[in-house]
């Protein structure tokens, strides 16, 4: 049976009828390759919905740090799976499903400078609807297997390839990345990635079209 896909206003009636009938917290996971258009629909989503009862939580936060990355050796895969502590992000997705009565709180990836703030988001208990946004919710390797099941749903964002590398390669450009970097980074490190995304869209419950 082949995906339904919704547009961004299908999108955002769905998470509000989310609001409106879920009797329990919702957990929406936005998932694409690297600059498919992720933020993007999520930061629609966040501006047109209620924002005391919904927020986002981007998967980047879980970014190993810098210094960690070197030690390791993975400096030059910045943004591959092995990248992320992919185990704590599941971990803060299952207190997120059953803790509903205390504020939680989560670390924050800044581009300007490739690092994460710890402690600088915060789901409350007021929130009814999280949007998680990231390229490996539906990955099953490397403790990225044990997201999905905390998910309510799971949606695809889906764009022209050709477009997603040019935004992609203006963006690590804006980033202070010179463009022949930017360039090779979108075509190189990113695509790979994006090769190992694409894989997981089968599992998706809906496709979300970015034009």
């Amino acid at each position: 049976m082949s995906q339904e896909s919704l547009d961004f206003s299908q999108a955002l009636a769905r998470a509000k009828n989310f609001l409106a009938n879920s009797k329990t917290r919702t957990i929406i996971g936005i998932v694409g390759k690297p600059g498919a258009g992720k933020s993007r629909l999520s930061s629609f989503l966040i501006e047109n919905l209620p924002s005391d009862e919904v927020a986002l939580l981007p998967m980047d936060g879980y970014h190993l740090s810098n210094k960690i990355l070197a030690s390791l050796g993975r400096s030059d895969r910045k943004g591959a799976p092995d990248t992320f502590d992919s185990q704590g992000f599941a971990a803060l997705l299952a207190r997120i499903s059953s803790e509903r009565d205390s504020d939680i709180y989560f670390p924050i990836f800044y581009r300007e400078i490739e690092e994460s703030f710890a402690a600088d988001g915060v789901i409350t208990a007021k929130t009814k609807l999280v949007i998680t946004e990231g390229n490996y919710l539906l990955l099953e390797e490397g403790g990225w297997g044990q997201v999905a099941s905390h998910l309510t749903e799971s949606w695809f964002v889906e764009i022209n390839d050709d477009l997603r590398l040019e935004r992609l390669v203006d963006r690590h450009h804006k980033y202070g990345k010179e463009r022949q970097a930017a360039f090779e980074w979108a075509h190189g490190t990113d695509e790979r990635n994006a090769q190992l995304v694409d894989k997981t869209k089968a599992k998706a419950n809906f496709l979300v079209q970015n034009t």
